[in-house]
């Protein structure tokens, strides 16, 4: 396979071309031109040498027409010496008189020509260019036969004028013109037979000449014609061999060469030279004149054919630049799959494509193609690794930062959680109404969590709390649920499972000297099956970083750097109330969502706030108070306030009614905010915009039997109070 040549920044051809300049070419076309030139020239001789030989011919049979004519002109004369007293009105005269007359005009005529040139009429009307006679051979030959004429002539005129005249004897002039005839004629015979002679001589040896001539000129033609043919089938033949030594290079490294390598032309079809490799590669030995597109299809996604078409379009355009679009490669390291749908044979292929250029043209497309499916599976391997690697030190970052306690509590929770939620997802019930109250259910529950597992910056339960929910809000926009659409759900409750078992794992490394109680929270494995966890003891409150007062201050400074925003918390009664676990996971969960409602909510952005007159740092005050029946939480911020203009815009858009919605007093609106799917927020995001967060402080004081009163001043300040009663009846 010859390959054109590439420019350096290009890539080179597996077997070098000769250059394509014309210096190959060049002795061949000398020879051919000096072969034409051979025969051009012995054409143009052979042209000149018929002119001569046309020329010599017409001289001959001039000559020989004078001798005819002298001959009639004697026969004329004494034919009429016989039938002198005959009519010279009869036929017979008549012809006589007037042959006599046009024969010696052409003998006039004749002579003339041969000696001044001229041009002459043959008898068949056509007229000949008689040059005139120069060899001095022939001139005296000439010069005598003009000498007879010149005496015979006056004699025939004589008689001629006579002729045909009634008053005169023409008889005398007739004697006289016979006469002389007999004696001029025979001279002029004797210089005729010379004068032909002579040319003929002359014609016939200049004819041997240009025959010799032509017989060499044949010969040195056929002759260079052979040597010709001689040196150039030599050179064919080393051509040739080169050619096949260079196709049995290409062959060689087409064969063992470990990468699949193939010209690809401007509509996608695929050169007939390929390597042997390519066919391993791509599964099918069906390759040459193939479209790549077609080849790929049902292999790799239909995006990635169609910005491939694109891609190769851009690498035949001059005007763009190789380099610039090498980034634009939809088949880096690609997934091929196998149509056969056996995922042990699916493969990654690289693709790397390369221009060839013929001159300064973009002739073709090289295209090397790699199996990297190794090299991507260990890159994957190594990712997953880091990923782990990654994991363990932010959850070792947590450990170390946050209070043992509350690490096991949200261990503790995460499995209730889990437990919660596989408990909701096993309750019977097909209906609508049914199906849709565990979509509501197991919202809640994954929003708690979530916004426990983000206060303590553990992003990777974050994350896939973050993705439950998304399947969450994906079912609720169905029109229809079935029990089949839940099964999902399962994979992102394992890996909870298994984020939660390896921090406690972590934990337990670290904080060896903790006792251990145990919970006898069943949580589900992937398989189904229940296990029992040991969990660390809840201890004192006031342990690592200034335990809970801290963390919520934290979590609020977290959430303001995500939204953008400055907070100051001033937490207090937490580290030293404590509440029964039941009441206090309750608390906790209700905390965690006031303050992310009221750094998101309430307090404004710096700029907004600087523009009203407020401290660029929002203020937030949260307490804990523990009453002789009831636990009192209360948060406050000098933010926004309540916006009841936005909260009635979004009911309509919810379905309430515009005009009675215009009717109800802002106590009322308020309630709005604890129904499940309602935010003021237009978008959402890892804080808010869900509208889960009031529903589940709503549900934790329904199941609590407590109570939350809500005040509020328009850009000043909210303020939420929550009471959770010691004893709460269930």
């Amino acid at each position: 396979m010859k390959l054109p040549r590439t420019t350096p920044s290009m890539t080179k051809p597996l077997v070098q071309a000769p250059a394509d300049d014309g210096s190959r070419y060049r002795s061949l076309i000398a020879s051919i031109t000096l072969f034409l030139s051979l025969i051009g020239a012995l054409l143009a001789f052979t042209f000149y040498t018929s002119n001569i030989l046309a020329k010599n011919t017409t001289l001959i049979n001039t000559t020989n027409n004078i001798a005819n004519n002298a001959q009639s002109v004697l026969k004329d004369l004494f034919d009429l010496q016989n039938s002198y007293g005959e009519d010279f009105t009869s036929p017979h005269m008549s012809t006589v008189i007037k042959r006599l007359q046009d024969s010696s005009q052409s003998i006039d005529q004749s002579l003339g020509a041969l000696e001044k040139g001229g041009v002459l009429t043959t008898g068949m009307g056509r007229t000949q260019k008689i040059d005139p006679i120069t060899d001095p051979a022939i001139r005296p030959a000439l010069a005598q036969t003009r000498e007879q004429w010149e005496q015979l002539r006056p004699r025939v005129d004589d008689y001629l004028k006579v002729a045909k005249d009634l008053k005169v004897d023409a008889a005398p002039a007739l004697n006289a013109a016979n006469d002389q005839a007999k004696t001029s004629s025979l001279v002029m015979n004797d210089t005729l037979n010379t004068l032909t002679g002579t040319v003929y001589d002359r014609a016939q040896n200049e004819a041997n000449l240009i025959r010799l001539i032509q017989l060499l000129g044949v010969g040195a033609i056929l002759t260079y014609f052979g040597i010709f043919i001689f040196f150039f089938v030599r050179r064919l033949r080393e051509a040739d061999a080169q050619a096949a030594a260079a196709q049995r290079e290409t062959a060689e490294i087409m064969a063992n060469v470990n990468t699949g390598l193939f010209l690809l032309n401007k509509d996608l079809s695929i050169g007939n030279q390929y390597s042997a490799q390519l066919t391993n590669i791509m599964g099918t030995d069906q390759i040459a004149g193939e479209n790549l597109a077609q080849l790929l299809k049902n292999k790799v996604t239909a995006k990635d054919l169609e910005v491939t078409e694109g891609f190769v379009k851009q690498l035949y355009n001059p005007r763009v630049k190789e380099k610039l679009i090498d980034d634009l490669n939809p088949l880096k390291k690609v997934l091929l799959q196998d149509e056969g749908k056996t995922s042990g044979a699916n493969k990654y292929l690289d693709f790397k494509f390369s221009r060839v250029y013929d001159q300064n043209n973009i002739a073709r497309i090289l295209v090397n193609v790699q199996d990297v499916t190794q090299q991507v599976r260990l890159e994957q391997r190594l990712e997953e690794e880091r990923a782990q690697n990654d994991l363990q030190i932010e959850m070792l970052t947590t450990i170390l930062n946050v209070s043992p306690t509350i690490i096991n509590e949200f261990i503790q929770n995460t499995k209730q959680n889990i437990v919660k939620i596989n408990n909701i997802l096993k309750t019977p019930g097909s209906d609508q109404g049914a199906l849709r109250d565990k979509l509501a259910q197991m919202y809640r529950i994954m929003h708690s969590l979530k916004g426990e597992a983000s206060a303590l910056n553990l992003h990777t339960f974050t994350n896939i709390a973050n993705n439950f929910e998304e399947k969450l809000k994906g079912l609720q926009a169905k029109d229809k649920l079935s029990g089949n659409d839940f099964l999902p759900l399962t994979i992102h409750l394992d890996e909870l499972l298994s984020l939660s078992n390896t921090i406690e794992s972590l934990g337990l490394r670290i904080n060896q000297n903790a006792a251990p109680v145990t919970d006898t929270s069943a949580a589900p494995t992937s398989s189904g099956t229940s296990e029992v966890y040991t969990i660390k003891p809840q201890i004192t409150a006031n342990t690592a970083n200034g335990g809970m007062n801290a963390f919520y201050q934290q979590f609020a400074d977290n959430i303001a750097t995500r939204q953008q925003k400055q907070v100051q918390l001033k937490a207090s009664g937490f580290n030293s109330i404590q509440p029964p676990a039941d009441i206090a996971a309750v608390i906790k969960d209700i905390t965690i969502q006031l303050v992310r409602n009221a750094v998101v909510h309430g307090i404004e952005t710096p700029k907004v706030r600087e523009s009203r007159g407020k401290p660029v740092v929002g203020k937030i005050n949260l307490s804990l108070i523990e009453l002789s029946e009831s636990y009192k939480l209360m948060i406050e911020d000098d933010g926004n306030g309540l916006d009841f203009d936005a909260i009635r815009a979004r009911a309509v858009q919810m379905g309430y009614d515009a005009n009675d919605l215009a009717q109800w007093s802002e106590q009322r609106l308020t309630t709005l905010l604890f129904k499940s799917g309602f935010s003021t927020r237009e978008h959402a995001d890892d804080d808010a915009g869900r509208g889960v967060g009031m529903d589940i402080i709503q549900a934790h004081i329904d199941q609590m039997n407590g109570q939350i009163n809500v005040d509020s001043q328009a850009g000043k300040y909210t303020r939420m109070t929550v009471k959770i009663p010691k004893n709460p009846v269930q």
